[in-house]
């Protein structure tokens, strides 16, 4: 009877430790192979390079597993931002990481974790909204001015059936570094 007991009592354990696990891949950071898709609207139509403006107020989006469909937005830290620019003004590693003109950038500020979100048109720059940090999207989000200690992490990326997909992780630690 007691083993019995500990059976059950043991696969019931193993089920909470296994139950958390299976939640994680939406807060997964994103994994190559993943495709984009728009964080509003419907979440599960992958983005193209015709869907993201050009020169225009950067499209935010999820990475999303094309297999499982599970969206990675149980994060925030895995918040895209996609800026479509003419690929002959990207610079250096830049042009690697674009798919046809569309780079990927965490939406992150390294300064203070805030949302980059706002696209100052006439520089076609970044800016956090938190601080005024600026950043370059031609060339790798380098920081042109603002408190920011560095650039924003990028996302490098390829086309997979035409869609916006993952090439690589982030190239850096997305978000506040640990002091």
């Amino acid at each position: 009877m007691r083993r019995d007991f500990l059976k059950t009592a043991s696969v019931l354990g193993a089920g909470l430790v296994v139950g958390p696990a299976l939640a994680q891949p939406a807060s997964e950071r994103p994994k190559e192979g993943d495709v984009l898709v728009a964080i509003e609207g419907d979440s599960q139509v992958p983005l193209e390079p015709k869907d993201v403006p050009r020169d225009a107020v950067p499209l935010m989006a999820w990475p999303m597993d094309p297999a499982a469909k599970v969206v990675r937005s149980g994060s925030r830290l895995n918040k895209v931002l996609l800026v479509r620019l003419d690929p002959a003004t990207l610079v250096g590693p830049t042009r690697e990481r674009a798919a046809d003109g569309v780079v990927a950038y965490s939406a992150i500020c390294p300064h203070a974790g805030c949302e980059v979100s706002v696209w100052a048109a006439e520089q076609k720059t970044l800016e956090c909204s938190c601080h005024y940090s600026h950043y370059d999207p031609r060339d790798g989000a380098a920081v042109i001015d603002g408190p920011t200690p560095r650039s924003l992490a990028a996302l490098p990326l390829k086309l997979a059936d035409g869609k916006l997909a993952v090439a690589k992780p982030f190239t850096a630690r997305v978000g506040i570094l640990p002091t």
